[in-house]
């Protein structure tokens, strides 16, 4: 079973991370603030203590908490 939070690489030009709840968009994260704001806005209110289980949250390409262009 994948996450169900999926954080992409950063964009390669602007930087950001495109981020999915459930395959759906949720917006363009650059810091882990508008993360969490995005994952509130889903539901989640207890989200910045989810940004480092794997259960909840995938960081693909890239490091995580990293959001400056690739």
């Amino acid at each position: 079973m994948s996450a169900p939070i999926v954080v992409h690489r950063p964009a390669p030009a602007t930087g950001g991370r495109a981020v999915t709840i459930n395959g759906e968009i949720a917006g363009l994260a650059h810091d882990d603030s508008d993360l969490v704001e995005f994952l509130r806005r889903a539901g989640i209110y207890d989200a910045e203590h989810l940004l480092d289980d794997p259960y909840w949250i995938e960081w693909r390409g890239g490091q995580a908490h990293r959001y400056e262009p690739a």
